[in-house]
């Protein structure tokens, strides 16, 4: 493994693969982060909303399982993003990559710590400012992600933030296999974080109804809720997308259709309930054919993605 491994980003996160696991509320979780670290990428524990301590809790454990490093991803709309800026720092995390918003106030003291920011941006603008604000690196996604979305596919946002700002730029959104990091590479960005894949990881944690469902999925069973309320999620159409998007089209109100959606995440990846659950996935799902270990996935990746480059 020679030519396409080495970038800005293994060096600046002391890693081995520029390969990054998205830090996905319910399911980025200890044991796929320190099994994606330990298979040479950077794991990611996804913070969500959950309380402080439990944040510190999975720190923990996954520290137990690697000693290679990992970061954890902050959602900065979490009533209790103050404490886990500041849990993270007690426990020394490496890395920190932030969505939802702007983390110019914790900038200083995470920086302070070492620790390395990576902010998840969906538009240029951000990216200049985030870079302004002191990031080590940006993660570019694009609107073919699972999960939150912004409204620029990643073939056209990556290219225009690599030519934005000086500090690396990290391509998300649509990429699952080595064709699609070679890809990213000759758009300019010098890793990949990657969420669809690693749901149906052996280690992810996730309902193997959830995984099946990923796995059965074709080019076309992505759909996105919540344009009207200006907060897209895409996830694969089931029953509860269906019922969301007519009354979405009827014009709800924003209050009914959060009820529709209220605990939905947990409700698929943890019970399992893919019918009225959101089974949050990237327009990518359709090329997600089995479950693997996180380092066949690497490896997979990694090796593809050298041919190609050749």
């Amino acid at each position: 493994m020679g030519v396409c491994v080495k970038t800005k980003v293994t060096e600046i996160l002391g890693i081995e693969y520029p390969i990054i696991q998205g830090g996905m509320a319910w399911v980025a979780e200890h044991h796929l982060a320190a099994a994606v670290s330990n298979a040479g990428g950077l794991g990611l524990i996804g913070a969500a909303s959950a309380p402080a301590e439990v944040v510190r809790d999975e720190i923990r454990k996954c520290k137990a399982l690697t000693d290679k490093p990992f970061g954890v991803n902050v959602m900065l709309l979490n009533p209790n993003a103050d404490e886990v800026a500041a849990i993270l720092v007690e426990e020394g995390v490496k890395v920190v990559t932030t969505g939802a918003g702007n983390p110019s106030k914790y900038m200083e003291m995470w920086k302070n710590a070492g620790i390395k920011v990576i902010p998840v941006v969906a538009s240029v603008a951000m990216a200049k400012l985030m870079q302004r604000g002191g990031a080590d690196a940006v993660v570019a996604e694009g609107m073919e992600s699972g999960g939150h979305i912004g409204s620029t596919t990643t073939m056209s946002l990556v290219p225009q933030v690599v030519d934005a700002v000086t500090i690396p730029v990290i391509a998300a959104g649509g990429i699952a296999d080595g064709r699609g990091l070679a890809a990213a590479f000759m758009l300019g960005a010098q890793a990949v974080q990657i969420g669809t894949r690693f749901v149906v990881a052996t280690e992810s944690i996730v309902h193997k109804n959830y995984k099946e469902m990923l796995i059965k999925a074709k080019d076309i069973d992505s759909a996105v809720t919540g344009m009207s309320t200006g907060h897209p999620v895409r996830s694969i159409r089931n029953k509860m997308t269906r019922e969301y998007l007519k009354l979405e089209k009827e014009g709800a109100e924003f209050m009914e259709l959060e009820k529709l959606t209220l605990g939905s995440l947990r409700k698929a990846v943890i019970e399992g309930d893919v019918v009225n659950g959101t089974v949050m996935a990237g327009q990518i799902a359709g090329l997600v054919k089995k479950e693997q270990s996180c380092a066949e996935i690497i490896t997979e990746m990694i090796e593809q993605a050298e041919q190609l480059l050749k």
